[in-house]
């Protein structure tokens, strides 16, 4: 279980010792153990773990100038990864009119009219972050934009980035009006003479496309790095981006990327997945293939490749387009002639499924509903079976509601469930907005992650951010819970859906290091592998379950560098003396500024 030191004069001094606390790592730590591992340390050298030995034992790689980290109790872990994120368009929106901290719809009015004021010279009002459950139906009008903003076009996107919100001027702008149809993969809220309200969801919200300000390259480039910033202060030190390409109102252009490549500042290892374009047609492989070679040309795929595609199966079931087996309800509790909408039809899904797999690319699923995860794991399948194993490592993504027979064909076609656990709760926009609308039988399925871990499916976490916070820890509160913090609430789906600490923790390092062909090197306490670490207090595994929330990272490393620590925290300088466990507080490092939406206590959302 733990690496030899071999007690010889010539052994190399680490760089760094970790010592006096607790160790996860989910091949030490089995699935629904309540302790981590205790009286051992980790020794990093050269940016890679050079021992997980004894804390005795590792006195021997203590020289002169090796910094040693008393835990003091804390957990170190494998650095947290993410498996469906989207770091640009979450950075650009912090550094736009953010209205992801707001606590209803006058608050996120005053914000708005606030950053009109003070950015007079912007001939756009664009941003986004606001709560569906924070309007009546979930569908803010225009007219209330236009009371605070009459004079210049605004459009913000919905936390979940699956509506827009315009005002008139933006409408006037993009020659929207009464008019207007609906396009087959979205929906226009109208008032009573047909004009749009002011809300657009899924494909409407691409009538703006024309005429909105698109993204610079450098407004991108200062998103992903403001990203990366608040992302590793919470322990990610990789993830994959779930939305690489050109997509209205969303900066996901490879060239930040490469920028941050050339410029030595990307500092996370990333997955990145191109965009397969709905509308188009299996054509766009071959533009997506010279892409992924181009990067892997650069010869930098320990930080960064393109090797993943994501396909946009259906939408979400708060504006009732995720793709469902049964038919949606009224607000009387009766059927609809509403099943939700399939983007790609599923036999036209199966045929890029096979041809992308073929191609060497991993297939990332946007399947939230019922039917969506069966017309994924339906692609899977064929894919399989036109191809054999290709360790795709496919996976889909939110997965909310699975059809019990569904459940085990995850692990038959070895897809990963890449499960966003901050929403598997009780909270407005789940209660208010979805449950009421659904069939019984998907009401009582929603997020079952505990049927699928019993079913024997490899899990990965994500956070869908900027949809929810990108926090680990918030998430991992979540599915161990499956209640948010500080609710009486009863656990959604159920008490049996919940899952052990153990596991939760193993999807977001060696469960997300898989799916991102990275467990070779990362997602694992182990000799050789790369020192992405983190440092997270209290010891989880140390406090009861209600009270998860409360842990918070204090430092995360990649190759053996400290790249955040949190301000109160001690961190150590070089001991005097090769003597096992000496150390001294040293300045932490400066914590990012706490306006991110993943510093807040996390309110779930979906998407």
């Amino acid at each position: 279980m733990a690496a030899a030191v071999p007690d010889d004069a010539q052994t190399p001094f680490a760089d760094t010792v970790f010592t006096g606390g607790a160790l996860f790592s989910s091949d030490l730590v089995a699935a629904g153990s309540h302790e981590a591992l205790t009286g051992l340390a980790v020794a990093v050298r050269g940016g890679r773990i050079a021992a997980v030995c004894g804390e005795e034992a590792a006195s021997v790689l203590i020289g002169p100038d090796t910094e040693v980290v008393d835990l003091a109790g804390a957990l170190l872990a494998p650095g947290f990864q993410d498996a469906h994120i989207h770091p640009m368009s979450g950075g650009v929106e912090l550094l736009q009119c953010n209205l992801t901290g707001s606590e209803n719809a006058a608050d996120a009015l005053a914000t708005i009219a606030r950053y009109a004021a003070e950015n007079p010279d912007a001939e756009w009002i664009v941003g986004g972050g606001w709560s569906m459950d924070h309007f009546p139906g979930g569908a803010p009008l225009r007219g209330a934009l236009d009371a605070i903003v009459p004079d210049r076009p605004v459009l913000l996107a919905s936390r979940d980035h699956h509506s827009s919100w315009a005002n008139t001027a933006a409408m006037r702008l993009a020659g929207v009006d009464a008019a207007t149809a609906d396009p087959a993969d979205g929906r226009i809220e109208r008032e009573a003479d047909g004009f749009p309200a002011g809300t657009f969801h899924e494909g409407a919200s691409d009538l703006f496309a024309t005429v909105r300000p698109r993204v610079s390259e450098d407004l991108a480039y200062d998103g992903l790095l403001r990203a990366q910033r608040d992302l590793l202060a919470q322990g990610i030190t990789g993830w994959q981006d779930a939305l690489v390409g050109d997509f209205p109102g969303i900066a996901g252009g490879l060239a930040s990327y490469r920028r941050a490549l050339a410029d030595g500042t990307l500092k996370a290892h990333v997955v990145g997945a191109q965009w397969w374009e709905r509308a188009d047609g299996i054509e766009q492989l071959d533009d997506m293939i010279r892409l992924r070679d181009e990067i892997a040309e650069l010869g930098r795929e320990d930080r960064f490749s393109l090797t993943s595609i994501k396909f946009m199966v259906d939408g979400v079931a708060e504006n009732h387009t995720a793709a469902m087996l049964e038919p949606y309800r009224d607000a009387h509790g009766h059927d609809t002639d509403n099943r939700g909408l399939s983007f790609i039809p599923a036999e036209k899904l199966r045929e890029y499924a096979i041809a992308a797999d073929a191609a060497g690319f991993q297939l990332h699923f946007h399947a939230l509903g019922d039917r969506a995860v069966r017309e994924a794991l339906d692609a899977v399948e064929a894919a399989a079976a036109a191809n054999g194993d290709t360790d795709g490592r496919h996976h889909l993504a939110h997965i909310q509601i699975i059809d019990e027979a569904d459940v085990p064909r995850f692990a038959a076609v070895a897809a990963v469930a890449n499960m966003q656990p901050l929403w598997a709760c009780h909270e407005d926009q789940m209660d208010e907005l979805t449950l009421p609308f659904l069939a019984q039988s998907a009401a009582s399925r929603q997020y079952p992650f505990g049927d699928l871990r019993r079913a024997g499916v490899r899990l990965a976490g994500g956070s869908d951010w900027p949809v929810s916070s990108a926090d680990p820890l918030a998430g991992v509160h979540i599915a161990v819970n499956r209640v948010a913090p500080l609710s009486d609430a009863e656990p959604l789906g159920g008490a049996h859906q919940r899952l052990d600490l153990a596991t939760a923790l193993a999807a977001y390092t060696s469960g997300t290091a898989y799916v991102n062909h990275r467990d070779h090197d990362t997602g694992y306490l182990r000799a050789g592998y790369l020192a992405n670490l983190v440092v997270v207090e209290p010891n989880p595994f140390a406090v009861p379950a209600e009270e998860l929330y409360a842990c918070q990272v204090v430092s995360t490393w990649i190759d053996g560098e400290r790249v955040y620590a949190r301000e109160d925290a001690p961190t150590v300088a070089t001991t005097p003396s090769p003597a096992a466990g000496s150390s001294s507080d040293a300045a932490a490092l400066g914590r990012p500024a706490a306006d991110s939406p993943s510093d807040a206590v996390p309110v779930p959302s979906h998407g």
